[in-house]
């Protein structure tokens, strides 16, 4: 019974790990982050699959977390998709490590590693390498900015040749 405990207790708390060499931003002010960002690229998974013009937006919920609102086109079907979820620090409020939940008590790791001091750019990953996305706060980014965080992403092990770039056109 106590190990069916510590399993269930296991995957209740979701996976809210740090992939290998992964460092949070320190010195994280989350009023600075909240708001809209654009999906520039992101490695592929089914809950965005065939997915374009997405978007994430940030706001403060009543209990100190941050409510999640995920947006994205669904061209074949020709509708939009949204997910709610919140969002809660894991370790300090400075700290830009947080857990994220869209299914109940299920919660995965949410991890700006990488950020502009204007807050203009990030990179995010998940609890593991096989998720990646990098946003901006305008649907495009120039070149070198792309480049220098694509750059980054590969060196610390994403394996940035299956990176999505998001089609971010308004839809007509």
């Amino acid at each position: 019974m106590k190990k069916l405990l510590l399993v269930a207790a296991f995957l209740l708390s979701g996976c809210v790990s740090k992939p290998e060499g992964i460092e949070p931003v320190q010195n994280f002010q989350s009023t600075k982050y909240l708001g809209k960002w654009y999906e520039i690229a992101r490695l592929d998974h089914s809950f965005e699959r065939g997915l374009s013009r997405v978007t994430a937006e940030y706001s403060t919920m009543p209990d100190g977390g941050i409510k999640v609102l995920n947006r994205g086109y669904k061209v074949e079907n020709s509708e939009w998709k949204d997910a709610e979820g919140k969002a809660y620090f894991v370790e300090k409020p400075d700290t830009a490590y947080l857990k994220v939940s869209f299914f109940g008590p299920f919660y995965g790791s949410y991890i700006v590693f990488d950020l502009d001091p204007d807050y203009n750019t990030s990179l995010i990953s998940g609890q593991n390498k096989s998720y990646l996305w990098l946003l901006s706060r305008t649907p495009t980014i120039d070149e070198a900015t792309k480049k220098r965080l694509v750059d980054k992403a590969q060196a610390l092990g994403f394996d940035t040749s299956k990176l999505i770039y998001v089609d971010q056109t308004p839809v007509k």
